[in-house]
């Protein structure tokens, strides 16, 4: 390899091709999913420890779906019309670094549910404002890049978030001492945002500020259903780990497992999100939506651990084609650059409350039924939302 081409790929990595405002919002949530990491796999037992059972944990977290889906789609909006998005930024790292130190303190169950709510309502606060200064940032053509670059750094933050929780814990340091340690990288990327990006005009001006009534566009609409029903086939990556246990891997294996999955995603986000502006967002989506049927229909039929790992792969890695493409077609399909806001959350919120049901659809069916039927009813309703994805055709082009 060439040294050009040696330096072309660590750039891709490396966002050094990207504005600043790019890569230090990508930094800001990379410091974010560190925190986010530490504590999540060690929730459920400390809810359990407080006298939360199953049920209180299974309605937890369906109820910190909704939350997540409903004020995203208000606060893009809401962003769009204050032609401003650092305050809700801000707003959203904020909130989430001050629940580390009150959850740390939790004496009950019912304030580990009221502070992971809290957290959720501050990712829908800071996600769809966000997303909008990543799309002002960069011209059309590398919207998916960018996005699916921001999305990379998530994904490092969540393989680093768990290991530096176990080292920890195997320091001797208990759960509310690790919960107490994720805030300082939360503080760290809520001071990432209030110092790193640039101050913005205190109202908006007319060139800024959309329509009130603006109509969501055909196509867009039908982008948002079909971003809907993949979500309900999209069920939480938790019944992998599920059903990795089952096949015989042990409880390090599973934590290795968890991380080595965000680290191949990683690595899948910058080449999928620059292939994505190549061949057009839709049809980056359509690839990895199809790519994900492949391989729940193949989870369905993994009868051994090796099998299952070796579908995992792929499986991690069509997040590369997906994540970045989702949000440049949600702007594109939108119509106004000015509206990315809006379009951003609208698209959040319908993926946001297809995955506050596909969990509880899919455990059910699970339980009720077969792990291989719940893998396969996931893999035929990923089909479907590929068909109706692609009915969603606007004026816009998206191939650039």
């Amino acid at each position: 390899m060439t040294a050009d081409g040696v330096a072309s790929r660590r750039a891709l990595w490396s966002g050094r091709d990207l504005p600043p405002v790019v890569r230090r919002l990508g930094a800001a949530s990379f410091f974010q999913d560190v925190a986010s990491e530490m504590v999540y796999p060690l929730l459920p037992g400390f809810l359990a420890a407080l006298g939360g059972g199953p049920a209180t944990l299974g309605a937890m977290e369906s109820a910190a779906e909704a939350v997540v889906a409903v004020v995203k789609g208000w606060a893009g909006r809401a962003s769009d019309r204050a032609g401003r998005r650092k305050p809700f930024v801000a707003f959203g790292y904020g909130a989430s670094a001050l629940a580390r130190p009150l959850l740390a303190l939790a004496a009950a169950a019912w304030q580990v549910v009221a502070l992971r709510l809290w957290d959720r309502l501050a990712k829908g606060v800071r996600t769809a404002p966000r997303d909008a200064l990543l799309a002002r940032a960069v011209e059309p053509g590398r919207r998916a890049y960018a996005f699916a670059y921001h999305r990379g750094l998530d994904h490092l933050g969540a393989a680093l978030g768990p290991l530096a929780a176990a080292a920890l814990l195997a320091a001797g340091a208990g759960a509310r001492a690790v919960f107490a340690a994720a805030t300082l990288p939360a503080l760290a990327g809520l001071a990432v945002v209030l110092l790193g990006l640039p101050r913005e005009s205190a109202a908006p001006s007319a060139a800024t500020a959309p329509a009130p009534a603006a109509p969501v566009p055909p196509a867009l609409r039908r982008a948002l259903a079909a971003a809907f029903l993949f979500a309900l086939a999209n069920a939480s990556d938790a019944f992998l780990l599920l059903r990795a246990a089952e096949l015989g891997a042990p409880a390090p294996t599973l934590a290795l497992l968890w991380s080595a999955f965000h680290v191949v995603r990683w690595a899948a986000s910058a080449p999928g999100g620059r292939l994505a502006d190549r061949i057009g967002a839709r049809a980056s989506l359509a690839a990895g939506w199809t790519i994900y049927a492949l391989c729940y229909g193949a989870f369905a039929f993994a009868a051994t651990l090796p099998a299952l790992l070796l579908v995992l792969v792929p499986y991690a890695a069509h997040a590369g084609l997906v994540e970045g493409a989702e949000r440049a077609l949600a702007v594109t399909l939108g119509g106004a650059a000015e509206r990315a806001g809006t379009s951003l959350g609208a698209w959040h919120r319908a993926a946001g409350f297809g995955a506050a049901l596909s969990s509880l659809a899919f455990g059910a069916l699970w339980q009720g039924v077969s792990a291989r039927a719940a893998f396969l009813a996931a893999a035929g309703a990923a089909l479907s939302a590929v068909a109706l994805l692609a009915s969603a055709r606007g004026r816009a082009a998206e191939r650039h």
